[in-house]
């Protein structure tokens, strides 16, 4: 990894913490103190101060492989094939494997349904995953079978013509009936575990939206994905001082509606087979808990 630091005076840790969006203070500490960080082919130290232009090579160390074990639980398939599945995965479940989680994921319930059937491309720890949602986020998630598929549907995410579509409850009146954000997300200026609207170190990110049902004091919205940027709804809806009920991360913090987590589902998606060609669009149906609190907004109306 190859990284430029764009402010003079920093120590070299805190730089690389904050240029490097996986790497950690302390992980950062730890490849200066092993020498794997270089500038101008010379090691680094963690309180050498760095120059605006500085170019520093990272020499990252393999991952440790992680025995994954394949674990009987229950999967809701909205399709199944040879080349893919997608399922809908309820709001709690971790999508892949990490600190932490190591058990009890999606990637392990994969494993068990599977066995063999799942492509490699994201490695161990995220095999056949071609694209993820939050763990406190419900709905439709594509799952590649083999690295063939795999490979199309990335495609497909890269050009923008895989849609996915959510349904989200917001705080607040939305004022326009249907509109687009547009707004860079990148990593939070001063807590790593968010993201943000920012314009240093951030990607291009797009959000389409309509809105579906208003209610007193909140916001029934569709939003559609032109990009996929970490958390990008939820970033981009607090961004716009309407930020999703029950997001205690970038929302209001603490629950509000009895809600402990973001009502935020993924209701559909649009994709062309990976073998065929076809168009395909799934759906499915708003979980229980989040029916349950529209209708209790449409009684207070």
């Amino acid at each position: 990894m190859v990284l430029t630091a764009d402010r003079s005076g920093e120590r070299a840790d805190a730089a690389l913490a904050r240029l490097a969006p996986d790497l950690t203070r302390s992980a950062a500490q730890r490849l200066l103190e092993e020498g794997r960080v270089l500038r101008e082919g010379r090691p680094l130290r963690k309180n050498d101060k760095l120059q605006a232009g500085d170019v520093l090579a990272l020499d990252l160390p393999e991952p440790q492989p992680v025995a994954l074990e394949p674990e009987d639980i229950p999967l809701d398939i909205v399709y199944e094939d040879n080349d893919l599945l997608v399922i809908n995965k309820p709001k709690g479940l971790v999508v892949h494997p990490a600190a932490g989680h190591w058990s009890g994921t999606l990637v392990n319930a994969l494993l068990y349904h599977c066995r063999d059937s799942l492509s490699g491309i994201n490695g161990e720890l995220r095999p056949g995953i071609v694209h993820r949602i939050d763990k406190d986020t419900s709905g439709l998630l594509i799952v590649a079978k083999n690295d063939f598929a795999h490979q199309a549907l990335a495609a497909q995410l890269q050009d923008h013509t895989l849609a996915r579509t959510y349904v989200c409850l917001v705080v607040g009146g939305v004022r326009e009936d249907s509109g687009v954000i547009d707004a860079p997300i990148g990593r939070h200026p001063t807590d790593r575990k968010k993201m943000a609207v920012t314009e240093k170190n951030s990607r291009h990110a797009v959000t389409h939206w309509r809105v579906l049902e208003r209610f007193p004091g909140y916001t029934l919205l569709e939003c559609r994905l032109e990009t996929g940027r970490t958390h990008q709804i939820r970033v981009h809806m607090a961004y716009r001082n309407h930020p999703i009920v029950g997001d205690t991360v970038y929302g209001r913090p603490k629950p509000e509606l009895g809600q402990d987590s973001q009502c935020l589902h993924a209701r559909a998606l649009t994709f062309r087979h990976p073998r065929t060609g076809e168009t395909m669009t799934l759906t499915c149906p708003l979980p229980d808990y989040f029916t349950r609190l529209l209708e209790a907004l449409r009684r207070r109306t």
